[in-house]
């Protein structure tokens, strides 16, 4: 009587294994896959369908990743972009609709107009065409107020929230910091967005305010450069702190997330922000906060079962400044562990997102940024 291991046909073999391995939860031995490779500062991901993506790059280009990982031309037709600093062409989403209407979504520094100076926070819709060279109809539906002189904290993450609408952050531009806690202004807000014309839908929760810009959903917040929506279908979102005091956010309609005048960080340098307390009634508590900060960029719900049930649930974000993956577990709303994956990749993570073959996909952040595959 032959082994066991002779009775088993080479294939099964090595599904059982794979299967041992999920059931064993597949995170112990992660390693990446390279899709692609030779993009420049590449900053958000998009999936188009038949195994394609859309890879933005923030000198101003977006670009079309083939299956096998080729990358194409600059697709043809974005507007005027500003590429200064930490802005220039950044998120890119697809509509929930997109094999029925080819629509994007993307944000990006707008420059002022002729004669005017500063820049803001634009957000653009357009189809792309059918052979995915160009932008047809662009349609700019909301340029963050004011315009402000600055090469820094454009914010800037999409999430298509439902048929009709989608939330945008907003960064605080760094200099202009107090207008977060103002409500005549975008800076350091998240707003909720008609899709049809960028208005303000009707149930935002700041309408019938008097002085508060009808768009804002949440307020009090600093460089937000990761949103999404959670497994409750609610946003989640975080955002970058000054030297400490990373944020984990559960945004609700309304509510002032507390910066600058509550902050787990301190001024670079060290020294305190204000009146240096981290809490203040009226002012909303972080999920979760980093001291030392990671500088969060990308983030994504695990829903697949590709890396073991243990992980479904999971949040995964992606760290700038330390170049790993975060696995934060969760329950009832609250972070119960954290775990670094990827602690040796040693790249700057800036997007995090889940593929529709169930796979989590990475873009680093570099003049030779790579689009890898998370594997189990």
């Amino acid at each position: 009587m032959g082994t066991i291991r002779s009775l088993i046909k080479p294939g099964l073999l090595w599904a059982l294994a794979l299967l041992c391995n999920v059931a064993a939860g597949a995170g112990n031995d992660l390693r990446t896959e390279l899709v692609a490779q030779g993009f420049q500062n590449p900053w958000g991901l998009a999936f188009i369908g038949g195994g394609r993506m859309l890879v933005t790059e923030r000198p101003g280009r977006l670009r079309v990743v083939q299956p096998d990982g080729r990358i194409g031309p600059p697709v043809e037709g974005l507007p005027r972009i500003e590429a200064t600093g930490q802005g220039g062409l950044l998120d890119v989403v697809t509509d929930r609709d997109f094999a029925r209407n080819r629509t994007v979504y993307f944000c990006y520094s707008e420059p002022a107009q002729s004669g005017a100076s500063g820049n803001s926070t634009a957000l653009a819709s357009a189809r792309l065409s059918d052979d995915a060279s160009r932008l047809e109809g662009v349609k700019v539906l909301f340029s963050q107020r004011p315009k402000v002189v600055s090469r820094a904290h454009f914010g800037c993450r999409i999430v298509d929230a439902d048929a009709n609408t989608l939330f945008l952050t907003l960064g605080d531009r760094y200099s202009r910091k107090d207008d977060a806690q103002t409500l005549d202004n975008h800076l350091g807000k998240i707003v909720r967005l008609l899709k049809k014309d960028g208005s303000a839908p009707a149930d935002n929760p700041l309408v019938k305010k008097p002085g508060a810009l009808p768009e804002i959903w949440s307020y009090g917040h600093r460089n937000l450069q990761g949103a999404t929506l959670g497994p409750d279908g609610r946003l989640w979102t975080i955002e970058h702190g000054p030297q400490g005091g990373d944020e984990l956010n559960h945004p609700e309609a309304g509510k002032n997330y507390g910066w600058p005048v509550i902050t787990y960080g301190e001024n670079y340098g060290g020294g305190a922000i204000g009146a240096g307390i981290t809490q203040q009634a009226g002012l909303e508590q972080p999920v979760h906060y980093w001291v030392p900060s990671i500088a969060p960029s990308g983030m994504a719900f695990v829903s697949s079962d590709r890396y073991g049930k243990d992980w479904q649930g999971n949040l995964l974000v992606g760290s700038l400044k330390f170049g790993y993956v975060a696995r934060l577990q969760l329950a009832n709303g609250q972070v119960q562990e954290e775990d670094k994956l990827l602690p040796d990749l040693k790249q700057r993570v800036r997007d995090v997102r889940q593929g529709p073959d169930g796979f989590i996909y990475l873009l680093t952040d570099s003049s030779k940024g790579q689009l890898l595959r998370l594997l189990p």
